[in-house]
């Protein structure tokens, strides 16, 4: 505490004109609920107290305020002790900042307490406190978030089998390769030279990647970069075997799509391609997030990182999870974070400056011709 706050004489002419400034009377405050006054100098302030109702307002509500503020924590400090919150849950941060560093929020109280009134912060508090047990921040309730990566062979991960899987990611053209992986999901191509687009989920972890063709030929591949934050992954095809693509059929839309618009992805749930029709059905995600949309349409495990296309064949998303317990309702990640991604990878891990299409041949055609025409860039992702 500051010398000054310590040397502050309770006078009856200082009180008189009011001199002493807001915070250093916050500061006397807290030094007297805190404990930290001497009995003389103790006395002098409950004398202030009582003479003035100004002053003694001002101890109740900063008493209220703390104590709020001190509950509060302790309900945070348990609620981080029964459930592992989500990383993309911005409340997380908001815990740490109240828990490690309670100054900012005196801070902010000393700034603006003239402000906001204790029925407001009572408010705000109690929301925040009952979002958290009634479940709308847990990652265990009813709405639990189901990642879409298809676990279908989970491997002894002792060293002969890793070098067995290790070594069955080949490819032969022309011929598909059976090989043994532990899990499954889908990609999609960013460029021709082969770089696909997928869930960072996908690939976390793992110890090496493959990708299928349509046609179901399989190619060593890499995982060139990846944000966790938005769980978006690119992978870059390394086998020497793998030939050029052609021009990419889709452009990818930066700019937000519209509430129901039609929509459709194609995928790889339980191993075996499938196209989806359905709605956009909100600009965002669980809880208001707005990293995701939400998307009303049957995909399944399987189908994590898959294109989301609009109707006029423009790729709006990246397939990302499920709701728990609600059929049909799942999520995908906006556009705009994968070309922020997509921007993002190092100069110095390219072969060459990334040149997205931008003519798109998917537009005017229908249903069963996109699928067909899309296919060919769109790879099952294979992870051991």
């Amino acid at each position: 505490m500051p010398a000054k706050a310590e040397e502050v004489v309770f006078s009856a002419e200082i009180r008189r004109s009011k001199k002493m400034s807001d915070n250093q009377l916050l500061e006397v405050i807290e030094r007297y609920l805190n404990g930290e006054m001497k009995a003389d100098e103790r006395k002098k302030f409950e004398l202030l107290r009582k003479e003035n109702a100004e002053v003694d307002g001002k101890v109740v509500e900063h008493k209220l305020f703390t104590n709020l503020l001190k509950q509060y924590g302790e309900r945070v400090e348990l609620e981080s002790r029964l459930n592992a919150i989500h990383d993309e849950i911005d409340v997380h941060t908001l815990k740490e900042n109240l828990m490690v560093h309670p100054v900012w929020i005196v801070q902010l109280w000393r700034n603006h307490h003239s402000k906001i009134s204790v029925a407001a912060s009572v408010a705000i508090f109690a929301v925040l406190s009952a979002l958290l047990f009634t479940g709308k921040l847990n990652n265990n309730d009813s709405s639990k978030i189901v990642e879409l990566k298809n676990k279908v062979d989970r491997l002894d991960r002792s060293n002969t089998n890793l070098s067995r899987s290790i070594n069955a990611i080949k490819s032969e053209k022309g011929k598909p390769v059976a090989d043994r992986y532990s899990a499954s999901a889908t990609g999609f191509a960013i460029t021709s030279g082969g770089l696909i687009a997928t869930n960072y989920h996908v690939v976390d972890g793992v110890n090496a990647v493959s990708v299928q063709s349509a046609s179901g030929i399989t190619y060593k591949a890499e995982v060139l970069y990846s944000e966790p934050q938005h769980d978006i992954a690119i992978l870059k095809i390394t086998d020497k075997s793998f030939e050029p693509l052609g021009t990419i059929p889709y452009t990818f839309k930066r700019a937000e799509s519209n509430l129901a618009e039609q929509i459709s992805t194609y995928g790889y749930p339980d191993g075996y391609p499938a196209y989806v029709p359905g709605s956009l059905s909100s600009l965002f995600g669980q809880n208001g997030d707005t990293l995701h949309y939400k998307v009303t349409m049957p995909i399944n495990p399987g189908n994590s990182g898959g294109p989301l296309w609009d109707s006029k064949g423009n790729v709006i998303g990246i397939t990302d999870s499920k709701e728990a317990h609600i059929e049909g309702e799942h999520f995908a990640i906006k556009a705009k974070y994968l070309l922020d991604a997509i921007k993002n990878i190092p100069a110095d891990s390219l072969d060459s400056k990334i040149v997205l299409s931008k003519k798109n041949t998917l537009a005017g055609l229908t249903e069963a011709q996109k699928a067909a025409k899309a296919k060919n860039f769109v790879f099952m992702v294979k992870v051991y």
